[in-house]
This record gives C-alpha cells, structure tokens and sequence, in this order.
C-alpha cells in the first residue's frame, strides 16, 4: 500500500512492531498508515523515543519528511492552494545557495540536495530538511524573520505565522 510515494509497508518496517497499542492505533501497521498519511507523529509512538529505537526513529523521520510537515519554524502550505510550481524552491535564498540547478532557475537535482528545504511530493509544496531554514538561525534577527518563500508564492498557499 502506498500513499503518494511513501510505501506504508516500509514505514511499518521500521517500526518497532509490537502492537501495544499506546499510541492509540490498533495495531503498528495502523500506525504506518496514519504515518503515511501525516495523520501521526512519531514521537507518538513510545518504543521509537527510546535509545534503542534511535536508528528507526531517524529512517523513519528522513522517509517521512515530506509528509510530516513543520510546526517549529511556524510555515504551513495549504495543500488546496499548492499547485506544485516549485517557485518556492526557486525562491529561498537557502535553495539557491546549495544547489547550482537552483541558483541557475532550474528545480533541483535527484537525489536531492542535504540542504534542500521544499521538494514537490505528489504535485505539493512540502517542507522537508528544515535544519538548514533561515528562520531556525541562531543570532541572525534578520534571517530569523524571512518570509521569502511565503512572499513568492503565486498561489498564496505558504502562510507563515
């Protein structure tokens, strides 16, 4: 079964398969769908916060990332604006920074680049590798408050708050 393009068998792969039901799912492959979807965290998950879980937990982080979405840099894009252009891509002065196709106005390459912040998953806009946004910079005030990628957005999808 596939959402998109995450295989819900590969996230199910990766967690730690003891259907205790403490995230609130009836089962781990229950989970895996929810986490597919974006309906879930994983941190809901118990086992996967324990150090011997570590190695899953961060597969399963990188896997998902264009479906789990951001809450610390405070970006949303609505899915219903989102008509997948890349512009937000072409934008963001980090983007451009790291990738030569970027810099040149081309979307980026595949595989995708560490420092790539937005990649097009299933036609949308997503945040993905997030540690290297301008808002999560330390001591740079400036940095801190771009809206760039918000402020290109053709379709107003990218709100940032």
């Amino acid at each position: 079964m596939k959402m998109g393009s995450i295989s819900v068998m590969k996230v199910y792969q990766l967690t730690p398969k003891t259907n205790c039901k403490e995230c609130g799912r009836s089962s781990c492959m229950a989970f895996a769908v929810d986490l597919a979807k974006g309906n879930a965290k994983i941190e809901e998950c118990p086992y996967l916060l324990e150090p011997k879980f570590i190695q899953q937990k961060q597969e399963l982080e990188d896997y998902l990332a264009p479906v789990l979405g951001d809450h610390e840099t405070h970006i949303e894009i609505d899915e219903e604006k989102c008509d997948g252009c890349s512009v937000c891509i072409l934008a963001c002065p980090v983007e451009a920074r790291y990738s030569d196709n970027v810099m040149s106005g081309k979307c980026p390459k595949y595989p995708l680049e560490t420092h790539l912040i937005f990649q097009i998953y299933d036609g949308k806009a997503k945040l993905v590798k997030l540690d290297h946004c301008r808002r999560l910079e330390e001591g740079d005030a400036e940095a801190r408050n771009c809206s760039i990628c918000e402020s290109y957005c053709p379709q107003e999808a990218i709100k940032i708050f």
